[in-house]
């Protein structure tokens, strides 16, 4: 299993996304993500009701406890590590939460341009 590197978009080392709720593909507070994660849980975003309720909507209820995966539910203003596709799908439907560009995985780049990504930012000016 080959795990993606812990960089940013701007090529510096990835900040933490959060600890509490406690998220990321490996459950290690970072957007860090390997070839097993199809998701690509790279993007670190502050929840907001629209997004929440949009992807409750699309088949993944982030809102909900869930004890089996130790998962308290997400509420508006938590961190999260959402993946890539469906923040792009967010995007489309014009609900997208805004981001933490520092503590997200630079692989987003790939898909997503950098342009797009700091209208998004919550963490530069």
């Amino acid at each position: 299993m080959t795990t993606l590197l812990k960089y940013n978009i701007f090529d510096q080392p990835l900040e933490l996304c959060s600890l509490d709720p406690l998220t990321g593909y490996y459950r290690d507070g970072c957007c860090t993500s390997s070839d097993k994660d199809t998701g690509m849980h790279m993007v670190c975003a502050e929840m907001t009701l629209d997004f929440l309720n949009f992807s409750l909507k699309k088949g993944n209820d982030l809102i909900s406890t869930n004890p089996a995966f130790n998962f308290k539910g997400l509420k508006p203003g938590d961190r999260w590590c959402l993946c890539t596709d469906r923040w792009l799908e967010a995007l489309k439907a014009r609900v997208a939460p805004k981001i933490f560009l520092n503590a997200t995985n630079k692989e987003v780049l790939r898909k997503i341009n950098i342009e797009i990504l700091k209208e998004y930012a919550l963490d530069i000016n």
